[in-house]
């Protein structure tokens, strides 16, 4: 079966404290490349994803999702000896806190060795972000060979920046996303994180930052105002949609 969209990266649980009640957490599933190969599935791709999780009831939630929701597991790692990885959502007057439990999880242990090569080279396009690079440096080393690995099949490369300091220092951050960019076809960055990565606050100085890297094509994501689209061609703002 050939595969549209092949993401690599870390799934979640999820645990969201409910407003009416502060001791009860609603269970959900997170993951920022999880979300994005559902998302896909839902509108018709197939996709199938690179990850890993625990022998635990977790993952069996994870992977029982990801059936439901039409997404190739073949790929997906059943690590005996690793957690999947949790985190809680606390809400108080000061908005919304994330607190993770993802050290030494499943996902973070995922080594090069491990990776489908034949199904990367078959993909149309290969999925990963920041998170995915960041969250230890066998899954960081992982996550470049298999962005050298596509691009040399011929597959297109799809990164989201999703800076998260938390799991690795800026200067770390700043040498492993230019490296990144540099094997990058399609560049999905968000104002606050690409600002941070660059040290650039001017919009057509990062879309030239990341042009020159190599990327073929940059959606900056600008929040309300929508995104900014550029090539070495052209470059456009595009409306949002706006949504509650």
């Amino acid at each position: 079966m050939s595969i549209d969209i092949l993401a690599y990266g870390e799934p979640l649980i999820e645990f969201n404290q409910q407003p009416d009640d502060p001791s009860r957490y609603l269970q959900g599933f997170g993951g920022d490349t999880s979300n994005f190969c559902i998302a896909a599935a839902r509108q018709g791709a197939t996709t199938a994803y690179i990850t890993a999780v625990g022998a635990d009831s977790f993952g069996e939630r994870l992977l029982a999702l990801w059936t439901r929701e039409r997404v190739d597991t073949r790929h997906v790692v059943v690590n005996a000896s690793a957690p999947t990885g949790v985190y809680f959502v606390s809400h108080d007057n000061h908005g919304h806190r994330f607190d993770y439990l993802r050290e030494r999880s499943a996902a973070s242990r995922y080594h090069h060795e491990q990776l489908p090569l034949a199904t990367i080279a078959q993909a149309r396009f290969l999925h990963l972000s920041g998170i995915s690079l960041a969250i230890s440096t066998s899954a960081c080393d992982a996550g470049l060979a298999a962005m050298e690995h596509a691009r040399k099949a011929g597959a297109k490369v799809s990164l989201d920046t999703n800076l998260r300091l938390r799991l690795w220092s800026l200067a770390r951050a700043r040498g492993i996303m230019r490296e990144a960019f540099s094997l990058t076809d399609i560049c999905l960055p968000s104002w606050d994180d690409i600002t941070i990565l660059t040290g650039l606050d001017d919009r057509d100085a990062i879309i030239d930052y990341l042009l020159d890297c190599g990327v073929e094509l940059v959606a900056l994501k600008l929040g309300e105002e929508g995104s900014y689209i550029a090539t070495q061609e052209s470059r456009a703002l595009v409306a949002p949609f706006p949504v509650r």
